[in-house]
């Protein structure tokens, strides 16, 4: 891992707002977020890419995305981080993710594509079977 920094979006999570409901671990594809404590952290910088899918599903409020200096993104950091996670869960015979699923249908990500989306002041998901019909009414 390089220790030069650079200015890039990064997730800064309030542990005020914070409830550690962990809610926000699963979106996380690259595995950045992790509950620490009752808490959620980014445990590592370099996993963190800014794009944000986790933003949305908190209940609090409490992801925010920064702009700050900040280790680069590491793909291979990610790829490695991901297998260690998924040889883990493997072996202690636990679910690697837990599934979220359409608000709408309850199409899981299991079946399709599921996409964040905000409704009725909550944030949520929505599968793009579902999508089109929401946009056109």
């Amino acid at each position: 891992m390089t220790t030069a920094t650079v200015k890039r979006q990064i997730v800064h999570i309030d542990e005020d707002l914070c409830t550690g409901c962990g809610v926000c671990v699963s979106p996380c594809a690259e595995g950045a977020i992790v509950l620490v404590d009752g808490k959620a952290k980014v445990v590592k910088e370099e996993l963190c890419d800014g794009a944000g899918f986790c933003l949305g599903v908190c209940p609090t409020g409490a992801l925010t995305l920064e702009t700050r200096d900040a280790v680069p993104f590491d793909h291979d950091a990610v790829e490695e981080n991901v297998a260690e996670k998924l040889a883990e869960a493997v072996a202690a015979n636990t679910p690697v993710y837990i599934a979220q699923s359409c608000y709408v249908c309850g199409r899981t990500e299991d079946e399709g594509p599921l996409l964040p989306v905000r409704t009725e002041g909550t944030s949520t998901w929505v599968c793009t079977r579902c999508l089109p019909g929401l946009i056109h009414g």
